[in-house]
């Protein structure tokens, strides 16, 4: 980078400096998933074990604000724990004051759903307390690697401006939520000026049944009349129990249950929860945005590049020129100069990363990114706001500035593996010699089976083969049996396949187990073996392939850190076929080469169909 973009005494961010930076990261229990987790298991077991107050004359079952506010609150305290740790104590404070007001606390001590909430807010509390300190922890570090200079940010960074995006979708958000709210008022109001000048009776509830959409139909006889009414809880009113209604001509309502505004509200709490997470993630960037251009910034000499996968820009120690070891990553937009006060305006989040950029990225079209000289602007911590001028990557006379859209995290090993990625090989097999190098002959035929992420997908689509059968049948005969008779196949073979595949080498060839059957392939028929779109094909001369899919889920393993157990098996495949030397001595017995479950798993499925009619 030209040196004249370098302040004087910028101090280089090393490796040293940038490990102690590393080390301090929230420990594992901190992780905002177990917290989610807790809280999530805690709130639905509370919900369900909680009496349902009925709904009476006395206490009719009309809107609860309260009820909805809370619920907006424990909805939006979920997605910050994630994002925002301090938003996220005040939201848990909120929600636990809520929660103390309906007597939740007293409920505690003998309710052991509302125990093992209250523990799953305080094991949220302490992880959010936890991460917090350990990003003044990181503040504090950082603060010692870039020394005693400071600078302001430059020109076209300054001009930079964040939060109106959002502010502008919280906007239309909460101007829904406000028709909403309307809407429900509106028809309490009706509701309220037609009841007044209604008669009120006392009738008995005749019968309880089902239209033809489901829907709960409550007869009433009230004053030698008959009434019918729709009702969300037939349990509150039992054959034979009064019931209050009023009539103002061919017009009734149930006292208990006068009106349904069930729609409108879940459309206010959807519509809240979302408003005010685009306001404060607005919000939030504005204020961070405004704090770093106020006065002048710690600066550091890093390297930069930008991740191949999803344009995140990655940070890591000057004395690192391989970009071996990330220190920590965000996603940025370019700011320029010439912007105009109103103009610069970014976004919150990923999704705002430049289109252009994004194609290129998700199309692979674009060249592999380069390690690049940079300097940067602001304190590093985790959730912090910063900026950085980098040569650019296309002429080495140009340098670019911008600016971070999403906040600092550390690239430390996490429950999904993420890190900058170079391209990918023109060819996605590894060198023959490579594999062969890792195996030793042997005499045993070699076995290559399903494991367990194998197992997983295939029981995910058996319970899709199961409740596609049980959802054809239940409309009774019509064209989705059609479907049915159509994809019941390829999910039978694609269940069976997942759950056993298996692939034996012997002394003579291969032992291929499928869905329905074992075939035998030959070493000298083999032309090749390669995995492709999640399966296994061996190729033979004068013949069709035999194939098997799926046979894993190697996206998945890849984003796990692992390496997938059916390429792997491919490429060991490869090599057998290539180096001769390492083919198994012995022919593999009967018990070893497998067997298909396809013609049981059809059985099983035409039983699972007959116990779906007995029961419907």
């Amino acid at each position: 980078m030209p040196a004249e973009h370098i302040p004087p005494g910028t101090a280089d961010w090393r490796t040293p400096d940038a490990q102690r930076w590393l080390a301090a990261v929230p420990a594992r229990w901190a992780h905002p998933l177990w917290a989610l987790l807790a809280l999530v298991a805690s709130l639905v077991w509370d919900m369900a074990a909680a009496p349902v107050a009925p709904c009476t004359s006395a206490g009719p079952c009309g809107t609860d604000w309260l009820g909805l506010g809370l619920a907006i609150v424990l909805v939006l305290t979920l997605y910050w724990v994630w994002r925002q740790p301090r938003l996220a104590l005040a939201g848990l404070t909120a929600a636990l004051a809520g929660f103390a007001v309906e007597g939740g606390f007293m409920a505690a001590l003998v309710e052991p759903s509302a125990l093992v909430f209250l523990m799953a807010a305080a094991f949220t509390t302490a992880g959010l307390i936890h991460r917090l300190a350990l990003a003044a922890r990181q503040r504090a570090r950082g603060l010692d690697a870039a020394g005693p200079v400071a600078q302001p940010l430059p020109a076209a960074a300054r001009t930079f401006h964040r939060g109106r995006l959002s502010f502008v979708l919280a906007a239309l958000l909460l101007a829904v939520v406000g028709f909403c709210c309307w809407q429900v008022q509106q028809i309490v109001d009706v509701y309220e000026e037609r009841a007044a000048g209604a008669t009120h009776l006392s009738g008995r509830v005749m019968a309880l049944e089902q239209d033809d959409d489901d829907v709960d139909i409550l007869t009433v006889e009230a004053d030698g009349r008959t009434h019918r009414f729709e009702t969300a809880y037939p349990e509150d009113f039992p054959v034979d129990s009064r019931v209050d209604i009023v009539v103002d001509g061919d017009w009734a309502a149930l006292v208990a249950e006068p009106y349904d505004t069930f729609g409108w509200e879940l459309l206010a709490l959807v519509g809240s929860v979302a408003g005010l997470a685009f306001l404060a993630n607005g919000a939030d960037g504005r204020t961070r945005s405004k704090r770093l251009r106020r006065e002048p910034l710690p600066v550091l000499h890093v390297l930069v590049r930008e991740g191949h996968d999803d344009g995140r820009t990655w940070v890591f120690a000057a004395d690192d020129p391989e970009g071996l070891r990330p220190i920590l990553h965000f996603h940025s937009l370019h700011a320029f100069e010439d912007e105009d006060e109103d103009g610069g305006d970014a976004g919150d989040g990923p999704a705002v990363v430049e289109l252009g950029k994004a194609m290129e990225i998700l199309s692979g079209e674009d060249p592999p990114p380069p390690l690049r000289e940079a300097v940067l602007y602001g304190v590093p911590y985790a959730g912090a706001e910063v900026a950085f001028v980098a040569r650019d990557g296309t002429d080495g006379a140009e340098v670019s500035v911008e600016c971070s859209v999403t906040a600092v995290k550390p690239a430390v090993p996490g429950l999904v593996k993420r890190g900058p990625q170079r391209r990918k090989r023109q060819s996605p097999q590894r060198p023959c010699d490579e594999i062969a190098a890792g195996m030793t002959p042997t005499a045993a035929p070699r076995v290559w089976t399903a494991n367990s992420l194998s197992r997983a997908v295939g029981f995910g689509l058996l319970l899709v083969q199961g409740s596609g059968i049980w959802a054809a049948l239940d409309d009774g005969p019509s064209w989705s049996w059609l479907l049915l008779a159509v994809g019941l196949p390829w999910l039978v073979t694609a269940v069976a396949t997942a759950l056993t595949w298996r692939i034996t080498a012997d002394r003579d060839g291969l032992w291929v187990t499928g869905a329905w059957r074992v075939r035998r392939v030959p070493w000298n028929v083999i032309t090749s073996v390669r995995h492709a779109d999640d399966g296994i094909r061996v190729g033979r001369a004068k013949d069709s392939p035999v194939e098997l899919s799926p046979t894993g889920w190697a996206w998945l393993e890849r984003r796990l850190g692992r390496e997938p157990h059916e390429v792997r098996a491919a490429e060991e495949l490869r090599a057998l076929l290539l180096r001769p030397e390492l083919r198994p001595l012995e022919e593999a017995p009967t018990g070893r080469q497998g067997m298909p479950v396809g013609p049981p798993l059809v059985a099983l499925s035409v039983l699972w169909g007959v116990a779906v009619l007995l029961l419907l």
